[in-house]
């Protein structure tokens, strides 16, 4: 299973000057947990990482230090998350047949998880991991007023990994650029492409890192997860 791992964000929202994934967290870098994930899923065998030219050579020294057996490769990404994973789609290997898609601030997904989402995309053109949403739900319209509450029996918070047939996955974002389609994951480029995606039970655990407070509590898991 080939993975490509998007890490060409600044942390804004966690007031940071630099990628929030060069950012500690147990003294590792986010990404770094994310790549060690990676790299104990069995069925992980080639990882791509799209990133900015000016985050390469930090990358390069965090590889360095990991000494991964699992290939990796350094992608030059876009302005925008889409962009770069079109770009990485297209740094793929040849004979890659289908792709997991992992946001590198969600560094505390489980090898585990890598695994079962790489084998359910086996058996469908693609997926995402997600989990029941426990909040009631409120729509609103933009003077603040409530509009509707959908059955949250319906609702899942979705994920990543995102896994796709590389072929189609390929084809939905090359008819997104043409169109001027902007979308936020790949999944709903799929949506709009009609074309089915299948939910693969996520974790709880697997938030993203985007704000300070998210950093506290990936620490207070990664603490529990490792028993320090």
């Amino acid at each position: 299973m080939y993975l490509l791992i998007p890490a060409a964000g600044m942390g804004k929202r966690m007031a940071s000057n630099r990628n929030k994934l060069l950012l500690k967290l147990l003294g590792k870098p986010l990404i770094a947990w994310t790549l060690l994930a990676a790299e104990a899923a069995q069925n992980i065998s080639w990882i791509g990482i799209i990133g900015q030219v000016a985050d390469f050579p930090d990358f390069k020294e965090i590889l360095t230090k990991l000494s991964l057996t699992t290939p990796v490769e350094l992608i030059i990404g876009g302005e925008t998350r889409q962009e770069s994973v079109y770009n990485g789609l297209q740094a793929l290997p040849m004979e890659a047949k289908r792709v997991l898609i992992h946001d590198g601030a969600r560094c505390l997904a489980t090898p585990e998880l890598f695994e079962s989402c790489g084998a359910a995309l086996l058996d469908c053109p693609g997926l995402v991991a997600a989990v029941p949403v426990k909040d009631t739900i409120k729509v609103v319209n933009q003077t603040g007023v409530i509009q509707d509450t959908p059955d949250r029996r319906q609702l899942w918070a979705a994920q990543t990994p995102q896994g796709f047939e590389v072929q189609l996955l390929k084809q939905c974002h090359q008819q997104g650029r043409s169109l001027g389609w902007q979308v936020t994951d790949d999944a709903a480029l799929f949506e709009i492409c009609q074309l089915p995606v299948k939910v693969v039970e996520g974790e709880e655990t697997n938030l993203k890192v985007t704000t300070p407070m998210d950093l506290a509590i990936a620490q207070f898991i990664l603490h529990e997860r490792l028993g320090k």
